[in-house]
This record gives C-alpha cells, sequence and structure tokens, in this order.
C-alpha cells in the first residue's frame, strides 16, 4: 500500500539535510522512469496485474517528489530542473493558450481517424475526420455531460503530456512491429509558441488510453 504524502514527508525527509533530500529526488525521479518504462512496453497487461498498480504507483511517486522539492527548499537547497522538467514545465504554462489540438490515429489498411478539438473560441468544438469526410463530434465527461473547454484544458493538464517522448517506437524495447497501428498529435496555440508534435508507431505514452478517453475515442491500439 503507498502511503498519503503527508505520511511521507515524516517518514523520509524529516530532519535530512540537503545534500540527502537530492538524493530522495534523484531515487524519485529513476522510480518514476521505471514505472513508465514497465506501462509502455509492448507486452503490459499480459502478466498478472500487480497491486498497487504501476499507475498507482506513478501517481503517489509523482506527489512524493513535489514534497521532496519543496522540502529542499524548505532547508535551504538549490533544485535544478532537468530539461524534461523544464519542457514539463513549459508545457504546463503554456495550456490555456491551446487553440487546437488534433489527434490521428489508424494503419495502412484501417486508414486513419483524425480527431480536431477546436478551443480558438469560447466554447470548444468537436469534429472527427476520416478521409475527407468531416463530421461533427459530441463529446461527454464521465457524468455524461458535454465536455466543456474548461474540462478538456484540465484534461490536458493531468495527463503531464510535457512528459512525454516526443516519439514513441517499441525497437527500444527490443521489437519490431510491422504495419499495426500510427498515430500522430500536434497541438497549436494563440500566443506565439511554437507548435508541438508526438507521435508513434505500435508503442504509446504510458496513459495514452486517457487521452483517448479525453477525446470519446476507443481504445482502438495495443498496450
Amino acid at each position: 500500500m503507498m502511503i498519503s504524502p503527508e505520511n511521507y514527508c515524516e517518514e523520509y525527509l524529516r530532519e535530512k539535510d540537503a545534500k540527502q533530500i537530492l538524493s530522495i529526488i534523484r531515487g524519485l525521479k529513476n522510480e518514476m522512469g521505471h514505472l513508465k518504462n514497465i506501462m509502455e512496453h509492448p507486452d503490459y497487461g499480459t502478466e498478472s496485474k500487480v497491486c498497487p498498480s504501476e499507475s498507482v504507483r506513478l501517481s503517489c511517486t509523482r506527489e512524493y517528489l513535489e514534497r521532496a522539492k519543496q522540502a529542499l527548499v524548505e532547508v535551504g537547497g538549490t533544485y535544478n530542473p532537468s530539461r524534461t522538467e523544464l519542457r514539463t514545465l513549459d508545457f504546463i504554462s503554456n495550456v490555456n493558450h491551446i487553440s487546437k489540438f488534433t489527434f490521428s490515429i489508424g494503419g495502412f489498411f484501417g486508414g486513419y481517424n483524425t480527431y480536431i478539438a477546436d478551443l480558438s473560441g469560447n466554447e470548444l468544438k468537436f469534429e472527427s475526420k476520416q478521409g475527407e469526410a468531416s463530421t461533427p463530434m459530441k463529446v461527454f465527461n464521465k457524468e455524461g455531460e458535454p465536455l466543456t473547454k474548461e474540462s478538456f484544458l484540465e484534461g490536458i493538464r493531468k495527463l503531464h503530456m510535457g512528459e512525454w517522448k516526443r516519439s514513441y517506437s517499441p525497437e527500444r524495447f527490443g521489437h519490431m512491429v510491422l504495419d499495426g497501428t500510427q498515430w500522430e498529435i500536434e497541438i497549436e496555440y494563440d500566443n506565439g509558441h511554437r507548435k508541438v508534435r508526438f507521435d508513434g508507431d505500435n508503442s504509446y505514452p504510458y496513459n495514452f488510453f486517457d487521452l483517448q478517453a479525453l477525446f470519446g475515442v476507443e481504445e482502438d491500439c495495443e498496450n
């Protein structure tokens, strides 16, 4: 069982000096990377489930990391964010300026579906495209209510996309898959921020299904 962030602070961070806390921070970041690799492996889900799940452990470890960073500052230490963390901060600080979010997924044989979230106005508008045909979409939250612009952006924040790799391939795990499923994301902004792109070929971020759910898309990929 994972402990609460408060209990984690009391048990692991209390009375630690800056050097010790920095060591704990490195360990937490390594654990997060390890958990993501487990969840992104092509064989993930084929073995018996563990409790707590990797997603729960990742969520808790993320909270522990934030508490450890706070503890470091409180003892007079300085935390220098990594390149990935700086990219994450940049992504989060610009979420409210997303004007268009385009998500495409499919394959050579089945064709590609493109889902577009238009946030350029006051109201969120969805459409789906297959080939040249475009159809307006209705997307709902878990309570069955229409998804709003604010709730969509909050869903994007919770995906921690700033931590995603720019491109995903099963080759990093020693796997080779022919054909299969490819996907691509393009995010546009209204404040001059450069476009952000992600893509993958039969390989996905650890929380890719959460992105599909946000668009009301069925889980049509294997992970």
